[in-house]
Formats: C-alpha cells, sequence, structure tokens
C-alpha cells in the first residue's frame, strides 16, 4: 500500500470499489467506443486481483489501476473477457509471463492534474519487479504515448493491437531492471473539481489502453 502525506492512498482493489469503477471506466471511454463493460473489467481483476489497485483520497474511490501478467507484446481484446484467471499460472512458474501489462488506468474527474497516474504506474512498476517480472507494459490511446515516454515506457509500432484499441492506440513498455523516476505527487488542495485533464482523460489503455 502507498500513502502520501496529502491524503492519497493506494491500496488492493476490493469487492465493494467496482460499481465506482464500472462508472469510472464508461464516463472515461464511452464516448470513444474504448469502454469495455463490466463483464470484461471484472474478469480482469479476476485474472490478477494482487495486481488491480483502487485509489482513495479522504477515504473516497478516487480512481483504479487493472494489471495482469501478460505475453510481452501482447494485450488482452477490450471486446473479449479473461478466459481464465492469469494466478492459476502460479502453480506452474514456467507458465507465468514475465511481463506486467497495465491494462487500464483511470483518475476521477476532481483529481485529474495532480501527477496521480503516473504515481499508480510507478506503485505497479514496484509490485512487479518485487515479484519478479522483467518488463511492465501498456496500450496508449487517444495520443498518450506522449505522457508515458518521460517515465520510460518505449513505444513499439511494430506491435500488432486488436481493432478494439482504435486506430491510435500505441503499445508501449519497459524494462524493470531500473527504478523509474516519477515526478512528485503535489499536494491535493481542497479547490472546486477541474473537468478535464489531458494526463488523465487520456489513460492508458492499458486495455493506461
Amino acid at each position: 500500500m502507498t500513502e502520501t502525506p496529502d491524503g492519497i492512498r493506494i491500496r488492493p482493489l476490493a469487492p465493494g470499489d467496482w460499481d465506482g469503477v464500472v462508472t469510472l471506466e464508461e464516463r472515461a471511454y464511452a464516448a470513444s467506443g474504448l469502454s469495455e463493460g463490466r463483464v470484461a473489467l471484472e474478469s480482469r481483476g479476476r485474472a490478477s486481483p494482487d495486481s488491480c489497485f483502487a485509489l482513495e483520497y479522504r477515504g473516497r474511490f478516487g480512481g483504479y489501476l487493472l494489471a495482469l501478467p501478460y505475453p510481452l507484446y501482447r494485450c488482452p481484446d477490450l471486446s473479449l473477457a479473461e478466459a481464465a484467471a492469469a494466478n492459476d499460472a502460479a502453480a506452474d512458474p514456467v507458465a507465468l509471463p514475465s511481463n506486467m501489462h497495465a491494462h487500464d488506468l483511470v483518475i476521477t474527474e476532481e483529481l485529474r492534474g495532480r501527477g496521480l497516474a503516473p504515481l499508480m504506474l510507478d506503485h505497479l512498476a514496484a509490485t512487479a519487479r518485487a515479484r519478479g517480472f522483467a518488463t511492465i507494459s501498456l496500450v496508449a490511446v487517444r495520443g498518450s504515448d506522449v505522457l508515458w515516454a518521460p517515465l520510460g515506457y518505449r513505444a513499439d509500432s511494430a506491435v500488432a493491437l486488436p481493432e478494439s484499441y482504435g486506430d491510435r492506440a500505441v503499445y508501449m513498455s519497459m524494462s524493470l531492471a531500473a527504478t523509474p523516476t516519477v515526478p512528485a505527487t503535489p499536494a491535493v488542495p481542497a479547490a472546486a473539481p477541474r473537468s478535464y485533464d489531458l494526463l488523465a482523460g487520456s489513460a492508458p489503455r492499458v486495455e493506461v489502453g
């Protein structure tokens, strides 16, 4: 668990969070045709519950990150649910991919623009590194690859992506051998919500697609 002095807390995703996840995901992606729906979202969580996280601010649900082990240079299809739990492969270490895929990351509107998306990705990278994963990947949608490149993610335009990601999606990955540099998270003031921010609004469709 990660907690900052200004009341930001990153914790494991809990069963009671799914209504918030589904609502936030729909608001973030429905208009662009990238929303995958509750069944698919929950299947990602069941596949690897230990790598799915919620963000809290002063006890309120403020965002989520869904991630799961996935072979490098491959990613989930947004139109399909996961067929089997990735954790089932833990019984056979050879079958477990060495890559952690950050599938979906959304920050609620009132907390956007404060560097929380990189903070959550950094938390995931630390978790994956501790579990022995060699790389971390994501699919950047709607031109958001420019946001993840400064964090160490490198684009690979040669990777073929499912059509469900749209025509502006780019596969990106990063080695976990080195600790990524993440901008410090500024204090969160008690201010009125901001309407839109590029950082969270173009979250990885880590489906961060």
